[in-house]
């Protein structure tokens, strides 16, 4: 069974930081493309990171370019979203998904997490 997990999430202060984790299973994590996508309140559902197979092909939204990195561990079938200087804005739900092939837009992917919480408030 095709399944991602994310996890991390919670209540953080501006200017705060977070790292959340998507762990994959029942499929070979190694191969496959990650993207991270939030999604806030009234808002689609937008891309935020998305990392290849091998993390030798990155990109980040610019909303998050400089604040965000998106790391992986293909050994523990793990990719990794460091989040720094957080803004209320980036309050949402945190989602991870893989597909095979780069892609970035929600659209393309058909492996999806049940999504982390993510709430920037002071």
């Amino acid at each position: 069974q095709l399944q991602l997990v994310e996890s991390g999430g919670g209540l953080v202060q501006p200017g705060g930081s977070l790292r959340l984790s998507c762990v994959g299973s029942g499929f070979s994590f190694r191969f496959r493309n990650i993207g991270w996508f939030r999604q806030a309140p009234g808002n689609e559902r937008e891309g935020i990171s998305y990392i290849s197979p091998t993390g030798d092909r990155i990109n980040y939204a610019d909303s998050v370019k400089g604040r965000f990195t998106i790391s992986r561990d293909n050994g523990a079938k793990t990719v990794y979203l460091q989040m720094n200087s957080l803004k209320p804005e980036d309050t949402g739900v945190y989602y991870c998904a893989a597909r095979t092939g780069w892609g970035t837009t929600p659209a393309e992917y058909g492996t999806w997490g049940q999504g982390t919480q993510v709430t920037v408030s002071s």
